[in-house]
């Protein structure tokens, strides 16, 4: 169990986004999942806000990365480097996770090496003791569903790299499904629209402003255009055009239909009892994709269930770890659990 003199921290370690979750504090970070790495030495120069602000701008020696693809570490060094970051951000002068324990949320879908994988490397590097805790269960705990007591309760997390479906009961994942489509396809859902009809090269950053300003998956009763710029794919020199509402919302159709269709196949393994409780309870949504204009509305039609959006859909992984640091029932219990022991020499 959890002692509770002891700093305790909940991360929600997402593709785009890392937010971090200090107990009697609230979410006390959140910041893009981004490192700026000078290529040619290897040194880092940047994380988070800093590090997206360079994305784009950057000279021929400096990459931006992500270090997590698919909701899955990609690179563990640039990971932890990154995590050590953000927790001295915020308590300066702290010897980031010792002595402290460390909640983190992992992707339903990894196995249980991927899971080992990312308590180990915090463990190692300082932490009292690392647990995981899967995505769709922090956020339909920090949603406030009813997730330990027996009912159905239908979660849908919509993240940069993967969208996850998941059926919740008494405290634990009944059956659940993930697509490797989130908000960053979208955004190069986008960029290839522009190439191919206005021969236009655009960033990655630009694309993330169209689908935030006129970016719906239902056909928007009022048109709204945006002016954008970019590099002529012809001449190679830079030049604006207007794009729409109605252009965009045509090439969402794909993403839409990879959604509906996981969502179909976690009710085909559904238990009859539970898919009751599901058309009743209804379908909730998460994660910053939900955030799209029509997105509830659409899915209520394709499948004739109800769909609600989270009152803080980008908060709910964090905010459930944060309950769960403080929860001491069966949900912690049952998660994975590494704890160093007394003698830390033995690890290190």
């Amino acid at each position: 169990m959890l002692k509770r003199m002891e700093e305790l921290f909940g991360v929600d370690l997402g593709t785009c986004n890392t937010l971090i979750y200090q107990q009697r504090k609230g979410i006390v970070l959140q910041e893009p999942s981004v490192v700026a790495i000078q290529t040619d030495t290897g040194e880092i120069k940047a994380f988070g806000q800093e590090a997206y602000e360079m994305i784009g701008r950057t000279p021929a020696n400096v990459e931006v990365v992500y270090p997590l693809k698919d909701g899955v570490i990609a690179n563990f060094d640039m990971t932890l480097a990154m995590l050590k970051y953000f927790i001295g951000k915020i308590k300066s002068g702290f010897n980031w996770f010792r002595s402290f324990h460390v909640l983190i949320s992992v992707p339903c879908g990894i196995t249980n090496v991927q899971k080992r994988a990312v308590e180990e490397m915090i463990v190692h590097k300082g932490a009292r003791r690392s647990i995981t805790v899967e995505e769709p269960l922090a956020a339909a705990m920090g949603a406030g569903l009813p997730v330990a007591e027996p009912i159905g309760s239908m979660v849908l997390d919509i993240g940069g790299g993967t969208s996850q479906v998941a059926i919740i009961s008494l405290g634990g994942i009944v059956v659940s499904e993930s697509i490797r489509r989130g908000g960053m396809s979208i955004d190069q859902d986008i960029i290839e629209y522009v190439k191919r009809t206005h021969n236009m090269i655009i960033g990655e950053r630009t694309a993330e402003d169209i689908k935030k300003n006129v970016a719906a998956v239902m056909k928007p009763v009022k048109n709204v255009e945006m002016n954008i710029r970019g590099r002529d794919l012809m001449e190679g020199l830079p030049r604006s055009i207007t794009i729409s509402s109605d252009e965009i919302y045509e090439i969402l159709d794909d993403f839409m239909q990879s959604l509906v269709e996981c969502i179909r196949l976690t009710m085909e393994k559904c238990p009859p009892e539970l898919a009751g409780d599901v058309m009743e309870q209804g379908i909730l949504l998460c994660g910053g994709g939900s955030l799209l204009v029509g997105l509830d509305k659409r899915l209520q039609q394709e499948l004739g269930v109800p769909v609600h959006l989270a009152e803080h859909p980008m908060a709910c992984i964090a905010l459930g770890t944060g309950k769960m640091l403080n929860f001491n029932g069966a949900i912690i219990e049952r998660s994975t659990t590494i704890e160093i022991p007394e003698d830390r020499e033995s690890v290190q």
